[in-house]
């Protein structure tokens, strides 16, 4: 029995003002799907308020609960959604996430330059027009020159794979120069080789300022018996209440991209998840009732593997970013490092929200050195602001 393309994901917007779109996924099971629509859902800037997954093994049905922008292009929202499912003839199994097994086709990676008069709030203008556009920022280099110009450089890739024709480039540097709104504005796009691509990607050298901040946290204080509690923080599994799953219940407050960092856990540990349900609770908090298997579809009773996932869910809900302010002489450094899957795909719009708050906070950003480090986590954004 089939299902029609168009409803493998069903969008339905709300009737009143207030109330949350319903979006509804209805496709085959693969380990990991959930991360994969939470991060495209996060990317459009939106938040989910509540959820539920169910799945038989073979085929999954997920409702959620979203609000966010007013203005919101829902068409290309589905299209991405249904990019991400898996295709009908893969119900006969389900497709497990690996990494080596699955290595991601490297994107084209473009250049993007462009010179101007500075002003407060460029960056985040820029970084929202990138955004919208749906093209990937991988790094970033500001510099500020002493007659008040800037010289931008962006390393970026495009969702839409059109970035190369003219009229997708001519569309990017007109919507860049609208924005930017300077006479003097130079602004160019141009398909880097694989060598100057290379250097966009990721480095082995991590600042001592991040790399220990997240090595404290990976060996938390407080895990005892498969259970790790803080004051913000509850995690507990069970065994008992289900012959065939484990359970784990989850209590936190709530924050951005709640549950892209529970399912990207999840999803690096090559868990499933057979029946889940996220609810909002009074004063900011949640909770998440998840039944879950390992890979090889049994429960998770290895004492070791209980603590192990409890305690990195436990760091990843606690810290979703790692955020560091380093004094410099008359300068301040800002350092933030963003967690990244095994699959090398970080948070979205991280940039954008670090670039969203110093615009409201009013600081001067005079350099940035936004760059990938190989580790669990990456440094995501380097800034120096006065």
């Amino acid at each position: 029995m089939g299902i029609l393309h168009d409803d493998v994901v069903i969008i339905r917007e709300p009737e009143k003002e207030g109330e949350a779109t319903v979006i509804t996924v209805n496709c085959p099971d693969k380990t990991g799907l959930g991360c994969d629509l939470c991060r495209i859902i996060l990317f459009f800037g939106l938040s989910i308020v509540r959820g539920d997954v169910s799945t038989d093994g073979k085929w999954c049905y997920i409702v959620f609960w979203v609000v966010g922008k007013q203005r919101m292009r829902w068409s290309l929202l589905k299209k991405r959604l249904i990019e991400a499912c898996p295709t009908c003839s893969s119900a006969s199994g389900i497709s497990y996430y690996r990494s080596e097994l699955q290595p991601p086709k490297p994107p084209n990676v473009f250049l993007l330059t462009f010179c101007c008069h500075d002003r407060k709030g460029l960056l985040h203008d820029v970084t929202e027009v990138l955004s919208e556009l749906e093209l990937i920022i991988h790094k970033v280099k500001v510099s500020t020159t002493p007659d008040g110009k800037v010289v931008d450089l962006f390393f970026i890739t495009d969702t839409r794979e059109l970035l190369h024709t003219k009229k997708r480039r001519d569309d990017t540097i007109e919507q860049l120069a609208a924005i930017l709104g300077d006479p003097l504005i130079a602004i160019d796009i141009e398909l880097v080789g694989p060598e100057t691509a290379a250097c966009s990607q990721a480095s082995s050298f991590l600042p001592s300022a991040i790399s220990e901040d997240m090595f404290d946290l990976e060996l938390p204080d407080s895990i005892r018996s498969g259970t790790s509690t803080s004051d913000s923080v509850s995690i507990t599994m069970d065994n008992s209440l289900s012959p065939a799953h484990t359970l784990v219940q989850i209590i936190c407050q709530d924050h951005k991209g709640l549950l892209y960092d529970i399912m990207r856990t999840l999803k690096d540990y090559n868990i499933q998840i057979s029946y889940g349900r996220f609810s909002p609770k009074p004063r900011g908090k949640c909770e998440l009732d998840l039944f879950i298997v390992q890979a090889d579809g049994k429960k998770i009773v290895d004492p070791s593997k209980q603590k192990s996932l409890t305690s990195r869910l436990r760091m990843e809900l606690l810290r979703p970013l790692r955020i560091t302010v380093v004094s410099r002489g008359p300068d301040t450094e800002l350092l933030v490092a963003n967690p990244v899957e095994l699959s090398g795909k970080g948070r979205p719009l991280v940039f954008y929200d670090i670039t969203l708050a110093l615009k409201m906070l009013g600081p001067c950003i005079f350099s940035v050195l936004s760059d990938h480090y190989v580790t669990s986590y990456c440094l995501f954004s380097h800034l120096i602001f006065l």
